[in-house]
């Protein structure tokens, strides 16, 4: 009888135990799914519309390529501004640089010229104390209200100052540099040391491959916070040119020795300049040579991609990751910008509209290719709701969610875009697209010529009116919205 009794005892502790154990499994289930999406933001520096190796057998970027075999490419995504500094400014805020005031770049034109600043010459210089208006709302600032941890390893270019560092933004941790360039060993702008901890500044790697370092850093992060939703901003400096005074290195970017024997048909290469504007008898690296360093860096940062791709795997983090790549702008130098016209500068579409790459498993399908007008303005939007996160009702942005065009759900609400630099000015309405410069006016009907080679101005005048208004009705709304430094005079 006492026998009986115990074996019931046992029983129903046993069936108590494997409830408490299914709840606790339930409730670990309930817990994964609704936990907020991990956001991985990719940006390459000056990288060519057409330069991924699903595009041109000549590059060697697997990583880059599973993205797009897992994901979506996007071929009609543009920046709000062809080169650095505002481009950077636009997508972590979501609006455009006229509105959140850094609409030019914050760099020092002496060492165009060869010339190397002091300390205390540089100190004072425009490069040194410029910054992103410290009103203006960017996207770590809206992430850290719902608990993301959020980091920024690589490229900042919106200031140097301890108020305008990534930590006074809302990110919690930074390691980079500070500029819109360096030498990728010494991590100077043209002989300044740019790299900073946080808010201090340290030469602590000095002679390190920057993109190793973007690398360690994005693991160390990931190991530390991947049981937590995170932001992750990787912001490489590839392929963008060396900022280096030496002729022999800044007419290129770097790349470690490794990469550079990925490319055996390309050598390396140097040619004699004796009237060069700042140095005697300098020497310059060759085209083929300048092509060699280029692609070489993009398998460099791709290599580095595919190790935090392959960290998200090993902490299962894959499938609640929203990963997005692009570059910053159109690409320079020896970039393959085809079939557009242009380069970064310009903003011919070879200037503003970029390769990019969005992974979502299970939301977006694998695989494929979205041609809906997009841009970097939507950035802000689309993660702010992926976080399920509060806009502030006062904030105007200029972009919108667009997870549900990227999943083929809905098209795209983008009609209408709007670039100025300096005496550059464009817009593009619907498939249209107008051009003031120097050189002239053009407009061009991108539906039947994307790589913009037939002026239509002469021929459609009217056309060519309607778009001048809608840039005219633009600009008249960023002079009358609030007004942001540094730039502007108010």
């Amino acid at each position: 009888m006492k026998s009986l009794i115990r074996r019931r005892v046992a029983c129903v502790v046993c069936l108590l135990s494997s409830g408490i154990t299914l709840l606790m499994m339930c409730g670990n289930l309930q817990g994964a799914e609704q936990r907020l999406p991990n956001i991985l933001l990719i940006v390459s520096d000056d990288q060519g519309y057409n330069d991924l190796g699903v595009l041109r057998k000549d590059l060697i970027t697997p990583h880059l390529d599973r993205l797009a075999r897992e994901g979506v490419r996007l071929t009609n995504f543009y920046m709000a501004w062809p080169a650095c500094t505002p481009s950077r400014g636009a997508f972590l805020t979501g609006r455009y640089p006229q509105r959140n005031g850094t609409y030019d770049m914050f760099r020092n034109e002496a060492p165009d010229y060869g010339y190397l600043y002091t300390p205390e010459e540089y100190a004072v210089t425009f490069e040194r104390i410029g910054g992103m208006d410290t009103r203006e709302i960017l996207i770590p600032r809206i992430l850290e209200q719902k608990g993301y941890r959020c980091a920024l390893f690589g490229k900042w270019d919106l200031g140097s100052l301890k108020r305008y560092l990534p930590l006074a933004r809302g990110f919690h941790d930074f390691y980079g540099f500070v500029n819109t360039g360096i030498d990728y060993f010494t991590h100077e702008r043209y002989g300044v040391p740019s790299m900073y901890r946080n808010n201090e500044p340290t030469t602590a790697d000095r002679g390190t491959y920057i993109t190793e370092l973007i690398q360690r850093e994005a693991l160390r992060f990931l190991r530390e916070n991947h049981d937590r939703p995170f932001f992750l901003y990787l912001a490489f400096n590839a392929p963008h040119n060396a900022s280096n005074l030496d002729p022999r290195i800044r007419s290129a970017p770097q790349a470690p020795e490794k990469y550079l024997r990925m490319y055996p048909h390309l050598k390396e290469e140097y040619t004699s300049v004796p009237n060069h504007p700042y140095w005697k008898n300098a020497e310059v690296p060759t085209r083929q040579t300048r092509e060699l360093f280029y692609l070489a860096s993009i398998t460099a940062m791709d290599e580095a991609i595919g190790a935090v791709l392959r960290e998200l795997d090993r902490f299962q983090l894959t499938e609640n990751t929203f990963v997005l790549f692009f570059s910053d702008n159109g690409g320079a130098g020896p970039a393959d910008n085809s079939p557009l016209r242009g380069h970064k500068g310009q903003l011919f579409e070879g200037g503003i509209r970029v390769c990019a790459l969005v992974r979502y498993p299970n939301r977006i399908p694998a695989g494929t290719v979205c041609d809906e007008f997009l841009s970097g303005l939507e950035v802000f939007p689309t993660f702010a709701q992926l976080a399920d996160a509060t806009i502030p009702p006062d904030l105007k942005l200029d972009g919108f969610d667009m997870l549900p065009v990227l999943q083929g759900q809905k098209n795209s609400p983008r009609e209408r875009m709007f670039w100025q630099r300096q005496d550059w000015k464009a817009a593009r309405v619907g498939t249209w697209k107008w051009i003031q410069n120097r050189g002239g006016e053009f407009l061009f009907d991108l539906a039947t010529d994307v790589g913009e080679t037939k002026n239509l101005i002469e021929e459609l005048p009217t056309k060519a009116q309607e778009l001048r208004e809608a840039f005219q009705q633009w600009q008249a709304e960023m002079e009358a919205a609030e007004p942001r430094g540094p730039f502007r005079d108010f």
